[in-house]
């Protein structure tokens, strides 16, 4: 069986990164292990995840010009990452409450609620949940 066990974001700071996604978005720390680069400068292994989930976001610092550059523009402008919660609006108003940015105003669309918003590095997100009851 395989499955997508990690994606990683490029970020500027790891203790920054980690405050974000475990406070603003209420995912778990996985683990945040020491580790080295290729050529051997220290680095960290940090994991998170959304609770119950599989997958994992691996937070990596940028090393260079070329990963600092990619910071909060991943996907080149584009929604590059999709959060599911059942309770929208708990999570929403989570979010809000802890300062995350949202670029949109909830709304619904066919396949249910989405809100636009920025993780910490300044990627775009959605925030999906099932469709408001009519």
């Amino acid at each position: 069986m395989a499955f997508l066990q990690l994606t990683a974001i490029i970020v500027d700071d790891y203790d920054e990164a980690v405050a974000f996604f475990t406070g603003a978005l209420g995912f778990e720390l996985v683990e945040d292990s020491p580790a080295s680069t290729n050529d051997g400068r220290p680095k960290r292994w940090v994991v998170v995840r959304p609770p119950g989930a599989e997958t994992g976001i691996l937070l990596a610092r940028a090393d260079g010009e070329r990963q600092a550059a990619a910071v909060g523009d991943q996907h080149a402008g584009r929604v590059g990452f999709f959060l599911s919660d059942d309770d929208f609006e708990g999570r929403y108003a989570h979010m809000r409450a802890a300062g995350v940015k949202f670029l949109t105003e909830p709304r619904t669309e066919p396949y249910g609620r989405v809100v636009v918003f920025r993780d910490v590095a300044g990627n775009r997100w959605d925030l999906l949940g099932p469709a408001s009851p009519p």
